[in-house]
Parts: C-alpha cells; sequence; structure tokens
C-alpha cells in the first residue's frame, strides 16, 4: 500500500517548522520588514526552505530531508555601538543617514510648537573632522532623503555632533564631548525621565519611531541618533531633555548589495540567481556583490 506523498511531506514540513518555530521562539508567520526608509528587505526571524526526497515513498520508507535555515542580521552583526554614541564598523559596510526631525523650537517647548530654529547636524569619520550632513528646520526635513552616504572600512570609528542657531551658534555637542548624544537600537528606550510616547514632549517626527511602551521601533539594520542640544548634561530629569533637537535614522548595510535583491538574506556571499527568497530577487542575473 502506498502513502499520499504530499500527505507525508506536509506532515514532515509541519513537523520541522514546528521545530523551527519552538527553537526561535517566534510565529513564522511573520513577514519581512523594510529596513528604515531603504528599499532593503530584511528578515525579521530565521527564514529557510525544506524539501523531501523521494517524492513518492512507501510505507515504513523513510524520505532525505534537505533545508536551509537563514537567520537576520541586525547592526550588532556589521559594527559595535558604544554609549553613548560612538559607532565602530566590524567590517566593511554600506552607512545611510537620513534626517528624522530637527525639532530646536523658541518659546514655550510644546511638541506642538512651530517656531522652528535652524539645526545642523554633523558625522565625523575615523580620525577626520565633523563636516555638515544637514542644517535647516524641520520643515526643511525629508525624511525619505539620504543625507550622507559612504562605504566605510573595517575598524572605522563613526562620531556624531550637533548645533543651532539662534542669534549665533550654541555650542557643538558632539559624541567626543556630550552625553547628549546618543545611538540606540531597537527595541531600547530612550534615555529620558519619563516615558517619551506617552509625554506631550515627544515631537510629531518621532512618534512613529516609537512603540506602544516607549521603546525604539526601527529595523533591524537601523539606529537612531537622539540629540539634545539645548538642554546640559544635568538637566536629565527635566522636562525639556527630550532628546529631540535633531534625530538622525541610519542604516548600516553590508556591503555590495545593489538593490537586486540577491544578497536579501544579509549574508555577503556571491549568489546571483541563488537567493533564498527568490520572489524577491528583481534581477537573478545580477551578482550584487561585484556589482
Amino acid at each position: 500500500m502506498k502513502t499520499c506523498n504530499k500527505c507525508t511531506a506536509i506532515k514532515v514540513a509541519s513537523i520541522a517548522a514546528t521545530a523551527l518555530a519552538v527553537t526561535t521562539g517566534l510565529s513564522l508567520a511573520q513577514g519581512i520588514v523594510k529596513s528604515g526608509s531603504s528599499n532593503a528587505l530584511i528578515p525579521t526571524f530565521p527564514q529557510g526552505w525544506l524539501s523531501a526526497y523521494p517524492t513518492v515513498v512507501q510505507t515504513g520508507t523513510k524520505p532525505t530531508l534537505s533545508w536551509s535555515i537563514t537567520y537576520p542580521s541586525t547592526v550588532k552583526s556589521y559594527a559595535a555601538v558604544t554609549p553613548p554614541a560612538l559607532l565602530t564598523t566590524l567590517d566593511q559596510v554600506d552607512i545611510e543617514v537620513r534626517v528624522i526631525g530637527a525639532g530646536v523650537t523658541v518659546g514655550e517647548p510644546s511638541a506642538t510648537n512651530t517656531n522652528w530654529v535652524p539645526t545642523q547636524a554633523q558625522i565625523k569619520v575615523g580620525n577626520g573632522n565633523y563636516v555638515s550632513i544637514f542644517m535647516g528646520t524641520n520643515n526643511e526635513v525629508d525624511p525619505n532623503a539620504l543625507v550622507w552616504a559612504k562605504r566605510v572600512n573595517k575598524n572605522t570609528e563613526i562620531r556624531f555632533g550637533g548645533r543651532y542657531y539662534f542669534g549665533g551658534w550654541s555650542q557643538t555637542c558632539s559624541s567626543d564631548n556630550s552625553n547628549n548624544i546618543r545611538i540606540l537600537l531597537n527595541g531600547e528606550y530612550p534615555p529620558t525621565a519619563y516615558s517619551l510616547n506617552s509625554s506631550d514632549q515627544v515631537k510629531s517626527f518621532m512618534a512613529p519611531y516609537l512603540d506602544g511602551g516607549g521603546k525604539i521601533k526601527i529595523g533591524p539594520l537601523d539606529s537612531i541618533i537622539m540629540m539634545e542640544l539645548t538642554q546640559p548634561e544635568s538637566n536629565t530629569n527635566d522636562k525639556g531633555y527630550n532628546l529631540q533637537d535633531m534625530v538622525l535614522l541610519m542604516t548600516v548595510k553590508p556591503k555590495g548589495n545593489n538593490g537586486h535583491g540577491n544578497n536579501i538574506d544579509g549574508v555577503d556571499t556571491s549568489n546571483p540567481g541563488n537567493a533564498p527568497f527568490m520572489k524577491y530577487d528583481t534581477n537573478a542575473a545580477i551578482d550584487d556583490e561585484k556589482k
């Protein structure tokens, strides 16, 4: 008597899927999310495939199983973050920076106040100087626009700074001289004395990047740089200390992905036409890594 191969395959696949779900502690129904504002699709949990051979089996025989699991990448796969605001690359990577918002205002420090003050964001690569990557008011911010992008070598230190202009330049706060610059990853809490998401101090531009519990909500390859430019470090318990005077979104990606999807798995290996999630590979003939 023959056993229905389809039933056998479904049963085997179900067992393997259940095992994977139990191992990871995550639901296999979860999807793939975008990292920041980029078009890169990043797996949020281990994903893979399973097949059984032969396709038709006799009762009492066992099919040969083949499978592959792809594990997701995170910022920590490619860079180390040293609090409060130093990023050190662990490999050669592509770094992209966008501005989420520039929240320095004059008048009452209300979240609805739109008397925006010109604010500058700066970046420092290695032993270089701080250079301006954005200068303007919040009305000039386009969160989808890249303000800085660069391929950075392994063991390179990245620092950030900011200042504002109101009757003259304020003192520059930077990763070198202040704890008012913070790099935060997905799932971390902004270091304010209150829950930012439920406070009247949360700016409209920051709200989409916080979950219901007040933790940072971004992609696995993203980090947020939050700056407090108007309050001294000693005022961390003050209501006005909200770390939203300049907010940047940084994406750290493995080098060589030209957007065709071949290394969607986040692994920098040459695999044209063999991406683990082929439906996302928009051009299977292109070798992303060599391009």
